[in-house]
């Protein structure tokens, strides 16, 4: 049966990431007329652009809209673009991100950054993420995650004239495009052996596929997968980070590490929930396998950083979103062994993970102003210097290691610890058990360092410079890491709610 063409576009349904690529659009031409002097004006827009996409969600909260639909009948409705709860959510998670990562820039741009291009790029790659989970075929879905990674690349070597910073783009860069290319590799082998790209319609068909053509299928699978793992910085995709992370300016290393990392997830759970349940003996037990090694080997190279190494406190937290992927991981792998209930975990995860980690590198920002060396030793005696940078500091760490009062933190812990016992995994909730041991260690070191006596300079001298957009940025995340540690039944509520 051929199916038609599709249908008319709901523009509703497709409005938030719609809206950020026209405001893009926007500051790349305004950018030729603004003077110099007024390029403030520039990030405003984009401010503005992404708080009103975040307000066009609300309208699709009921999370019951498609479109891009193909007309024919046929026994499974395929769309090519889906706003359900899961859709929702992840795109909250993103646009979130892109909101909180424009306040930590727009001081940047002024001093360091040239504002046109960021902002244009800096929106692009947000319109690219909010597509990302609304992707219902492989051909939208790698379009999406290019489209959201290509301007991350000139997002990492924006800063003119330094080296460390050409050299982490042209990294980021040609090893994305290595997994794009096996990618796509696999997506040329799962068409093959189905006829289609719709992956309700592939969830279908892989049941069913010839025998002279499963060994294809099953290479498409696999080959599939790479790419996502790559954005999620699995081992062993995750070389490029820690470099990454240090050569970037730092909002874009912040953006990186929570909606560059959402993009990958979202991506990985539509094609192995979704599209290829039926091959989950071949996925399950990879990710499984992943999750471990990436873990293990994220929470190893942060216990080893160096205090006084320059950029230790980046490479710390690189580290770490290495590690905070394995967990992110663990709830995937259990999907295959159970239900696909377990996805809710690593949505919650997710949530929480965003929240403290971008407010992490707010603190980090504002330290990095009178630091520019951003040493972890650099972090001695915030306390006495700036009392509530080094509270809501505290608090994000504790959050990661999941200890109280970071209380989202532990229940984040617990669920993706259940997904993992509830699934038969044993041995890797035994796995991520020693390794949350570990990284406390690490997390409790830094926390330590912050409410300790200062060294050498004065507390007037040592006092970092707070400029409104990175305090309300840091004010906004630790407000929310409370609320959801007041209530966490909130954030896992509303991760399971989100299940498609």
């Amino acid at each position: 049966m051929t199916s038609s063409l599709v249908q008319s576009v709901d523009w509703l349904t497709i409005a938030p990431p719609t809206l950020t690529a026209v405001i893009a659009l926007v500051v790349l031409v305004a950018d030729l007329f603004v003077p110099e002097e007024r390029k403030q004006l520039l990030g405003w827009t984009a401010i503005g652009g992404l708080t009103a996409a975040l307000a066009l969600l609300v309208p699709l909260r009921a999370g019951d809209r498609s479109t891009f639909c193909l007309t024919a009948d046929t026994q499974v409705r395929a769309c090519s673009y889906t706003a359900d709860h899961f859709t929702l959510v992840i795109q909250l998670l993103v646009l979130g991100g892109a909101l909180l990562t424009a306040l930590l820039s727009l001081t940047e741009t002024r001093e360091k950054l040239p504002a046109g291009e960021f902002w244009f790029l800096l929106l692009s790659s947000a319109a690219g993420a909010a597509l990302l989970p609304a992707s219902r075929d492989l051909a939208t879905l790698v379009v999406a995650l290019e489209v959201a990674s290509l301007p991350a690349f000139a997002l990492v070597g924006l800063k003119r004239g330094d080296r460390r910073s050409g050299e982490a783009a042209l990294k980021f860069f040609l090893s994305s495009v290595t997994a794009t290319a096996v990618t796509l590799l696999g997506v040329s082998f799962v068409y093959a052996a189905t006829g289609t790209l719709h992956l309700t319609e592939l969830a279908q068909r892989l049941d069913d596929v010839p025998g002279q053509l499963q060994t294809l299928a099953e290479a498409g699978v696999a080959l599939t997968l790479v790419g996502f793992a790559f954005k999620t910085a699995a081992v062993p995709f995750h070389f490029w980070v820690p470099d990454t992370y240090v050569g970037a300016p730092l909002p874009a290393a912040a953006y990186l590490s929570v909606v560059g990392k959402a993009v990958g997830f979202t991506g990985l759970i539509l094609v192995t929930v979704v599209a290829f349940p039926s091959y989950a003996d071949v996925w399950g037990p990879a990710l499984a396998v992943l999750a471990a090694l990436t873990m293990t080997a994220g929470n190893v190279a942060a216990l080893r950083q160096v205090s006084t190494r320059a950029w230790s406190a980046v490479r710390l937290l690189a580290w770490s979103s290495v590690a905070q992927a394995g967990y992110l991981l663990v709830p995937i792998a259990a999907a295959a062994y159970s239900s696909d209930d377990q996805i809710g975990a690593t949505v919650a995860y997710a949530l929480m993970y965003a929240v403290v980690n971008l407010g992490a590198f707010a603190v980090v920002a504002l330290v990095a102003r009178s630091h520019p060396g951003n040493r972890i030793a650099d972090y001695r005696g915030l306390y006495a210097s700036s009392p509530a940078a080094a509270l809501a500091l505290a608090f994000f760490l504790l959050n990661l290691a999941g200890l109280p009062p970071g209380i989202i933190g532990l229940f984040a812990k617990v669920t993706v610890f259940s997904a993992a016992v509830d699934a038969g995994l044993g041995w890797l909730a035994v796995v991520m058990g020693i390794n949350v041991v570990i990284a406390l260690f690490y997390y409790l070191r830094w926390t330590a360092l912050l409410f300790r006596t200062p060294e050498g300079a004065s507390v007037e001298k040592a006092a970092p410079r707070s400029p409104a957009p990175i305090t309300l940025a840091i004010a906004l995340t630790a407000a929310a890491g409370a609320v959801l540690s007041g209530y966490p039944q909130f954030a896992l509520r509303f991760a399971a709610n989100s299940l498609f």
